[in-house]
């Protein structure tokens, strides 16, 4: 049986190979698909040459004598292409004896052991197949035989030194014109270093993949179209979904709202050209229908060649934390109503009284003509620029009063102020009422128009200023929109003052928009749902 599982090298004998022998070859350019289909119009050669032996005579011996002139000419030329090629090319007749085996010089680069030594013990192939492949080898090597089906396979051979040695080989059993077996041939190509490749690949690949399934963050891999291919452990744990289930789904089509997922697809277009940016939140809706705010960071993988694009997303489920955000801001936002209606109606009232009861002494010491009168004035003066303080330090914790029209009351207020103090044109505009019964809602959106106005007046020298309010459906619109000298294009919540408004138009489930007016100034925009600010 042959040293190795060769190659397909006599496939169909059918023709079609030249009879004037084989043009010169270029060994730099010969592939392993090459070398098979020149061993197999060689083997083709050779089987007709002695099938035309085998139909002048029925017996082996007369077969044998009347191809002698035939068979040294072709072994000849086979041995000559063969031995150039860079692989172990087999042949070993069924019916003859070890005598008439061949095996190409190769044998020698391989695995060290000459041609003579690898012919001489019939044994010696399977003796060198690596323990652990040779029950599988046996396997293979039975179907050919009995099928008479071509043998490919890899295994493992063992080198004379001990080195383990990786074959691709693939074999073929030719039959006689009776069907009888005739001989086998084949070819065994060096895969060593594409195993160690493979095995090196495998290895990273696999670190890869603790990594992924490992980490707290949610990685989702995706195509440009938005069909999932990767999904890590974390994003299972989350959405109650296996790897199976989701692989080759479109995102939206699983997880998103309908709101977001609307527009996921048009991100998506626009991520393909590094247009949007790295960082968002949306809501993950679960298999069993919870909401999970994800804070995600996007990654465009650009492929090259035959390497495919892909989109990288991570994610955090901030859902805890953004409710511990919330609960934080609700504390300090009733601590922050607590002490402004303390100073208003206690320490406020306090100072009133004192301020009524010097006033009443004053008038006492005048009556008198004692000079204390003046001193009692003094005091008088004195008391009501605290109460004065008091006010404005109770109104800076209580902006908006605590009723539905509170926000658009306090808006229209701070505009006037905004215009005594600054000297600038400040208007508050509402083309309908919008009632807004939630405080803390209602007080993020002031500290926003609040911080946009301020920017206005003191980054872009605005003269003229509108503060809008309006109401469409279920969403709310705050805008503020200047004629000043506007702002560069500033990336994604860079700067204190935009990084809070973008915080408190978030903790109320809005989005903030700052961009370019089409003359000249600044558009801040929040838009907000109105069906969550009831209390």
């Amino acid at each position: 049986m042959p040293p190795f599982s060769l190659t397909r090298a006599a496939s169909d004998i059918a023709g079609g190979w030249p009879t004037t022998g084989p043009a010169p070859l270029d060994m730099d350019a010969v592939d392993p698909v090459q070398a098979e289909a020149i061993l197999a119009g060689l083997a083709e050669i050779f089987s007709s040459s002695s099938t035309d032996a085998l139909s002048q005579s029925q017996e082996p011996e007369t077969q044998s004598q009347s191809t002698e002139p035939e068979i040294p000419h072709m072994e000849a030329m086979y041995r000559a292409l063969v031995e150039q090629i860079p692989a172990v090319i087999f042949m070993a007749y069924l019916d003859r004896g070890i005598g008439e085996a061949y095996v190409s010089p190769q044998i020698e680069t391989s695995l060290g052991f000459s041609q003579e030594e690898w012919l001489e013990d019939p044994i010696r192939w399977y003796e060198r197949i690596h323990p652990e492949d040779k029950a599988r080898w046996s396997l293979e090597a039975a179907e050919m035989f009995l099928s008479g089906k071509p043998l490919r396979s890899s295994y493992r051979v063992l080198a004379r030194d001990g080195r383990v040695i990786w074959f691709h080989c693939e074999a073929k059993m030719i039959r006689k014109p009776d069907g009888r077996p005739w001989f086998i041939h084949g070819v065994g190509f060096d895969i060593s270093d594409l195993k160690r490749t493979e095995k090196e690949l495998q290895e990273e690949r696999n670190v890869v993949s603790a990594i992924l399934h490992t980490v707290g963050a949610l990685v989702v891999v995706l195509d440009p179209e938005g069909r999932i291919i990767r999904f890590n452990r974390a994003c299972e744990q989350i959405s109650g979904y296996s790897s199976a289930e989701v692989e080759g789904r479109y995102l939206w089509d699983l997880f998103m709202i309908p709101d977001e997922a609307a527009l996921l697809p048009g991100m998506f277009e626009q991520l393909r050209t590094d247009q949007v940016p790295n960082d968002y939140e949306s809501y993950w809706i679960t298999r069993e229908g919870a909401r999970r705010l994800i804070s995600w960071s996007c990654t465009l993988l650009s492929g090259t060649g035959d390497t495919p694009t892909y989109i990288i997303a991570s994610g955090i489920d901030i859902t805890e934390r953004k409710r511990l955000e919330a609960a934080i801001l609700e504390v300090s936002s009733r601590e922050q109503r607590r002490i402004g209606q303390d100073l208003h109606d206690g320490l406020g009232q306090h100072l009133t009284g004192i301020a009524f009861m010097s006033k009443v002494q004053e008038h006492k010491l005048a009556e008198k003509n004692l000079p204390e009168a003046a001193d009692a004035a003094k005091i008088v003066r004195l008391v009501n620029e605290a109460i004065h303080t008091t006010r404005e330090l109770a109104r800076g914790l209580l902006p908006v009063v605590s009723d539905e029209q509170g926000l658009m009351s306090a808006l229209r207020r701070y505009a006037s102020e905004v215009e005594d103090v600054f000297g600038v044109t400040c208007r508050f505009r509402s083309d309908e009422p919008v009632l807004i019964q939630d405080y803390t809602a209602a007080t993020h959106l002031y500290h926003v128009a609040q911080e946009a106005v301020n920017n206005a007046i003191k980054h872009g020298h605005a003269q003229n200023i509108v503060i809008y309010l309006g109401l469409k459906y279920d969403q709310g619109t705050l805008s503020i929109e200047d004629d000043g000298v506007g702002i560069p294009e500033v990336p994604h919540n860079s700067g204190m003052g935009l990084q809070i408004m973008n915080h408190r138009a978030g903790m109320i489930g809005g989005t903030l928009q700052v961009k370019m007016r089409e003359t000249q100034g600044t558009v801040v925009m929040c838009q907000f749902p109105i069906r969550n600010m009831e209390p």
